[in-house]
């Protein structure tokens, strides 16, 4: 349960006054690095019902009033679905990062990962299943029953595939909404560590209008898309988005005079939108996607004295800046997503009646060989293949009241299922070459994906994950300035996994007919699943001191299914995963509108948190590495979000959070506890602050510049070795400034992405014998180029 200390220190935050040092006291804030005290949390639930009372005076002092929301000189209305419905973000009890189609285009960012640079609180964890955190809190599995604790929705659907990010490509975005926290009682599948919502424009009925982007810049970096609304009938509009983009990799494969490091992207969003009265509303949704890389781990230290020359020898200098490889194998990974959509909202009287249904496929292959070297002079494991095919149906019904009457319903049905095969085969020498200094080849090889006793030397993954649930939520108007929210949602999951080896002749892959060795025992069980149900819920009182400011509270929780663990041969059930939260926050404008400040501080308790463990499976020889249950965590921290208009030409956006997050219990195995280690990849300071800046030169030329700064302190990649997987903090700066004729929409520039050239790595693995790897990313070099942009 939560600290009653949060509410007694609000008392002493509201006595010590606002002066600096005061304000200081209150919080708990020390001159150790800015630290926070154990009791600090309590102190800002305080100050935050401070900021409310003061920003109350100030805004009563500028009489803003209900006449300063008509100020077309004032910020922007947010819109927002964080209840499944349109609302003002002001409104809305749930800490909620907005990010426009216009402001994810100014970033110059393309890829969805990218809001970790963008979103304060937002990680996305390359390692370990690739996946995003929020408040420090994600997923850290490859195990293909393993849920995702930041579901990624993309126009309503639940994008749960394995090995699938949710997106790719940025393009004709109208908003993404990133929801901070347990999101389990109205965002499709359970969530227990938030939800990132994407919207894409959907077309517009009469108009033929569309715009064409070009850019080109340093290493081949590229963006071409092309946006087209067209009508078809008084009621029927279609909108196409198609993209093409890439950039190639700062690395190389220096035996194979190859780019390493490289991207390739290509894709469209096709919509059609009927519509033949206002009562009914229809639209379908095609699209597809396709990714390439060829980035890999690159070595850093640790390898062997003779490797590491050979390594020197030929022109790859391990250390924690090497972008290099000389593999004479190149690794690389190709996804393809594809996908239907249809929505239907329908009026019945008041209300509206939603359907969402779904089909959803991806096909992800990896080839990636980690050897170092090339592979007739030494070898680790030189053979690395997986294909893996998901595909999924889903339905959502939702019922819905309209807003503004006592009681506003909303009352829905969800269903979920995913069925994920992937094949594996990790074939390895461990160390020796794959021909002998005579010549001869190597014949026999170890199956890391083979199992002692069984004949096969590659492992087949099953999975089916099926979810169902009933949600919904009242919200009582009890007077125009109070109401209250409860939320609830009951959940059903059924998770399987099987586990088979068939064989796989060697001759096609390796160029010889090779005997297999098996290096770990089968699972006690092939096959096994579990299933679970779960009540989660919300409650969420908020109370709008006067038409600009409001604050709120909220208490929820999440819940993650249990899964079954089959990832390298092994057999171990794990538990559901819950969390407990408590969110207090404000959210004011003031100045006539010309300056906003929301603010919150949370506390979220994860019981039986899945990660990896090492445990003892039955029927295997030694204790091997599963996902499993951690026991708990903690994080707790606080978000702020800013934005201000000084005046018509000028915005300034801007976002901090502070987060600290800790194992309340993991036991790694007997002898090792990482109980008190903070998560990985989880900074405990982030930053975002932007400025945008319109200015009509002589009534002839429009001029549009944009700057921002996104600011990170250090994490550690991997829990409990912050001594070699320790990532300082870092800031990156990226810019955009063009001219427009003011009759025209025409529209040139130049773009800066880490202006500074800031370096930073991605994430830190020990791999056996070939001892300390790291990935890298485009995004820690920078990258300068021009565009060009036409609409129509």
């Amino acid at each position: 349960m939560f600290s009653n200390s949060i509410f007694g220190a609000l008392r002493a935050a509201l006595r010590s006054g606002v002066s600096s040092a005061a304000l200081d006291r209150a919080v708990g804030f020390q001159g150790n690095g800015g630290a926070f005290s154990p009791w600090a949390l309590g102190r800002i639930a305080g100050l935050t019902a401070l900021c409310g009372c003061a920003v109350h005076v100030g805004s009563a002092c500028a009489q803003e009033a209900s006449a300063a929301t008509a100020n077309p000189a004032g910020l922007a209305e947010v819109v927002v679905t964080a209840q499944r419905r349109a609302e003002n973000l002001q409104i809305v009890p749930i800490s909620v990062t907005v990010l426009t189609g216009q402001s994810v285009a100014n970033s110059g960012f393309q890829s969805l990962t990218d809001l970790q640079y963008l979103v304060p609180g937002v990680q996305f964890d390359p390692t370990n299943g690739a996946a995003f955190q929020i408040r420090g809190v994600g997923s850290t599995s490859f195990d293909f029953s393993n849920e995702k604790s930041v579901n990624v929705v993309v126009d309503d659907v639940v994008m749960d595939g394995q090995r699938e990010n949710g997106l790719e490509g940025l393009e004709d975005i109208q908003r993404v909404d990133v929801l901070m926290g347990p999101q389990g009682t109205l965002f499709g599948k359970n969530s227990t560590s938030g939800a990132i919502s994407v919207t894409t424009a959907d077309p517009s009925l009469g108009k033929f209008e569309g715009n064409a982007s070009v850019s080109y810049g340093e290493r081949n970096d590229r963006n071409v898309n092309l946006v087209l609304n067209a009508p078809i009938t008084s009621q029927i509009a279609a909108r196409v988005t198609a993209f093409e983009q890439g950039q190639d990799g700062v690395g190389e494969y220096t035996t194979l005079h190859k780019k390493l490091g490289s991207f390739a992207e290509e894709g469209y969003r096709l919509k059609l939108l009927y519509e033949p009265n206002d009562k009914l509303q229809i639209v379908f949704a095609n699209d597809y996607a396709h990714h390439w890389d060829d980035t890999i781990r690159t070595p850093v230290a640790g390898a062997s004295a003779t490797v590491t020359a050979e390594e020197l020898a030929l022109g790859v200098t391990p250390g924690p800046q090497n972008a290099n490889d000389a593999d004479s194998s190149m690794g690389q990974i190709v996804t393809e997503s594809f996908g239907d959509t249809l929505h239907v909202k329908y009026k019945i009287g008041g209300d509206t009646l939603t359907s969402i249904s779904a089909y959803r496929a991806t096909i992800y292959r990896n080839n990636t060989p980690a050897d170092l070297l090339p592979a007739n002079e030494y070898a680790y494991i030189p053979f690395n293949d997986g294909a893996l095919k998901t595909s999924k149906v889903s339905e959502e019904l939702r019922w819905a009241s309209p807003t503004g009457q006592f009681l506003e319903y909303l009352g829905g049905l969800f269903y979920n299922k995913l069925i994920a095969d992937q094949t594996q085969l990790q074939w390895a020498t461990l160390g020796a070459p794959l021909v002998s200094s005579t010549g001869v080849p190597l014949t026999q090889l170890y199956a890391l994906t083979g199992a002692i006793g069984a004949s096969g030397n590659e492992a087949y993954f099953q999975a089916r994950n099926t979810s169902a649930a009933m949600f919904g939520q009242l919200k009582f108007n009890l007077t125009d300035k109070f109401n209250i929210a409860f939320g609830a949602r009951y959940s059903y999951d059924d998770n399987t996994q099987a586990i088979s080896y068939p064989t796989v002749a060697s001759a096609p892959i390796t160029g010889t007919v090779d005997t297999f060795v098996a290096t770990s025992a089968q699972p006690a069980y092939p096959r096994g699943g579990v299933s679970a149900t779960n009540f989660s819920y919300r409650i969420s009182p908020q109370y709008r001191i006067d038409n600009n400011i409001m604050v709120y509270a909220s208490y929820s929780t999440g819940y993650k299914p249990p899964g079954v663990a089959f990832v390298s041969n092994k057999y171990d059930p794990y538990r559901a995963e819950t969390v407990d939260a408590l969110e207090v926050g404000e959210k004011s404008e003031l100045f006539d509108h010309r300056l906003r400040i929301n603010f919150d501080v949370f506390q979220e308790k994860f019981t039986n948190f899945q990660a990896t463990t090492l445990t003892t499976i039955p029927g295997a020889i030694v204790q091997q590495l599963v996902i499993g249950n951690a026991g708990g965590l903690t994080s707790e921290g606080a978000e702020a979000t800013f934005a201000v208009r000084p005046t018509n030409e000028l915005t300034f956006n801007g976002s901090v959070t502070y987060t600290d997050a800790w194992f309340t219990k993991y036991i790694y195995n007997a002898t090792t506890s990482y109980t008190g280690s903070s998560l990985t990849n989880a900074p405990r300071w982030a930053a975002s602050v932007s400025a945008d800046y319109e200015h009509t030169i002589g009534s002839v030329v429009k001029l549009r510049a944009n700057i921002s700064d996104s600011y990170r302190s250090s994490v550690w990649t991997v829990v409990g070795e912050p001594s070699y997987s320790y990532v300082p903090g870092y800031n990156l700066v990226n810019g955009r400034i063009s001219l427009s004729p003011t009759n025209s929409n025409l529209q040139v520039g130049i773009y800066a992405r880490n202006l500074l050239n800031t370096y930073f790595s991605t994430g830190w693995q020990q791999y056996g014998a070939l001892g300390l790897l790291h990935y890298t990313t485009l995004d820690a070099y920078r990258t300068v180029g021009v565009f060009v942009k036409y609409g129509f």
